[in-house]
């Protein structure tokens, strides 16, 4: 019996109310798969625990964390509240960061049932591999004098471990789908960083003869991801970069609501976070019809970093039936509550024991 210990934060917004219907699956995913199952510990770490705390955590937050095999996120912010570089700092990224989550990757694919905005999408299944701790989100930098001639400098960190790093997952990730690896870079505007990001995906290509590559410029790349995104595998990217692609390959799918994510410790040390895309939505907080789909992908996504790769693919493909059947939330045109589709999935699963 394989027992996974999973640190829920649903945080703030509809992250309250996606994680727990997400939860609901996983335990029926363990129903399902009568070697697995999940022990859930809740913490309230979110905007509200600010207000009351002074902090999006406290200071031993990382410490109470740190043994648990997954983090399960749901949604960091709410800017009426707590200014957006506060709580994304205090707790997003401070995750990413303290726990060496290195690598982040998106997929973004045809789910059947939901209407790409492409007028032919072309069952595009791809995913991007982020380089997700330096970059062009490094911290370094800062600001100089004042009024009209104040200047603020932001500095881009690449390091040669760091972006081996993203690339070696990247193309050990395409070994195991269609054997190609797209570099996005900018070689030919960025004079520094992205020559050497070019020069050191030539270097990783070299240990990968079985796999094919290319490199595109990214703001040509973006319009690919519009009008042949069928064209591509895996895409590893800048922090910047990946952070931009994702979530257009999102819009590309039909809702920025059905897109997940992993944020991946690739040394064992420390455990990986699984946060769905969407942010927490304060538009539609206590109305119902949250769509739950993001966040239950991102489960299926833990469950492949576990090595339940086959369940995993089950519950994907449970979910593409019950969207494909117009089971569906109303931000991607149906009418369906978050419960309703979440129910529906349940029962899916278990007609599958």
């Amino acid at each position: 019996m394989k027992q996974l210990k999973i640190a829920s934060i649903p945080g703030d917004g509809i992250g309250k109310e996606v994680v727990p219907a997400a939860i609901d699956v996983l335990k029926a995913v363990s129903e399902v798969h009568g070697g697995l199952q999940f022990e859930f510990t809740d913490f309230p770490y979110s905007c509200e625990y600010y207000l009351e705390h002074g902090a999006m955590m406290p200071e031993d937050g990382l410490e109470r964390l740190k043994d648990f095999d997954s983090i399960f996120l749901g949604a960091v912010g709410n800017e009426k509240l707590v200014p957006d570089h506060v709580s994304l700092w205090g707790l997003l990224i401070k995750l990413r960061r303290e726990f060496e989550q290195q690598i982040n990757i998106r997929p973004a694919k045809v789910l059947n049932g939901i209407q790409s905005p492409l007028v032919n999408p072309k069952d595009f299944d791809l995913i991007v591999v982020r380089e997700n701790s330096e970059g062009e989100y490094s911290e370094v930098g800062g600001r100089i004098f004042r009024e009209e001639d104040e200047i603020a400098i932001q500095n881009n960190i690449f390091s040669r471990k760091g972006t081996e790093r993203a690339m070696h997952y990247a193309f050990d990730l395409a070994s195991k789908r269609n054997k190609h690896v797209t570099s996005a870079t900018k070689s030919n505007g960025i004079v520094h960083s992205m020559p050497f990001w070019d020069e050191v995906f030539q270097d990783v290509a070299k240990q990968y003869p079985e796999i094919g590559t290319d490199k595109q410029h990214i703001d040509a790349l973006t319009a690919f991801f519009v009008t042949h995104p069928d064209r591509f595998d895996v895409i590893v990217a800048s922090n910047l970069f990946g952070d931009i692609l994702t979530d257009l390959g999102a819009a590309v799918m039909g809702s920025i609501g059905i897109a997940p994510a992993g944020n991946i410790n690739v040394n064992g040390k420390y455990p990986s976070m699984f946060e769905p895309v969407h942010g927490s939505a304060p538009d539609i907080i206590g109305k119902g019809v949250a769509n739950p789909i993001g966040q239950i992908w991102t489960a299926k996504m833990m469950l492949d970093h576990h090595g339940e790769d086959e369940i995993g693919k089950v519950l994907l493909d449970v979910v593409e039936s019950t969207t494909a059947d117009g089971i569906i939330t109303p931000d991607i045109g149906g009418k369906h509550s978050t419960q309703e589709v979440t129910d529906e999935i349940i029962k899916r699963l278990k007609a599958k024991a």
